[in-house]
């Protein structure tokens, strides 16, 4: 058996992108992403976060918005280096009549049955009831305020689950 997948978000989890606009959270560095020619994108990221997400002995996964781009632009900031990552395809974005968010689906597909914790700042009660649902293995949906960012109580969660479901 492997070690649990971690599925990782950037907006919110390791970019506080609602904290106050004119503060950046201590800790943190600023960077300009130019997705969209003439829109830079400031995102805040904290060069911490990877040697404790590595730490952690789970295998990382890019789930974002940003998929292959995280490898190239967040990765390097934070000290991880290139992850695979969760392609969403088709489904990037699209809505549910059941109120289940866009990437659980693609997430559980992802996992084949192992356990994981996906660390996110958009999940709800319709996304643990499809992940309890559809997936048989131990899952975590470990929310985060985007307006913080992963802190050491987020860190400590997640180190519970990964040793909790380590072979």
């Amino acid at each position: 058996m492997s070690r649990p997948l971690l599925f990782l978000d950037v907006d919110g989890p390791l970019n506080p992108w609602a904290a106050r606009p004119e503060r950046r959270p201590e800790g943190y560095t600023t960077i300009r992403v130019a997705l969209e020619p003439g829109r830079p994108l400031r995102v805040w990221l904290n060069p911490s976060h990877g040697p404790a997400l590595l730490d952690l002995g789970c295998e990382l996964c890019w789930a974002t918005t940003w998929m292959d781009a995280a490898n190239r632009w967040i990765g390097p900031v934070v000290g991880l280096p290139e992850l695979p990552y969760v392609d969403f395809g088709a489904g990037l974005f699209a809505s549910r009549p059941d109120g289940v968010h866009w990437k659980t689906e693609a997430i559980v597909e992802y996992a084949a049955g192992r356990p994981f914790a996906w660390v996110d700042d958009e999940q709800s009660p319709a996304d643990t009831a499809y992940v309890g649902a559809a997936h048989p293995a131990p899952a975590l949906l470990h929310h985060v305020d985007p307006r913080l960012g992963l802190r050491e109580t987020d860190f400590a969660t997640l180190a519970r689950f990964a040793a909790a479901t380590r072979p």
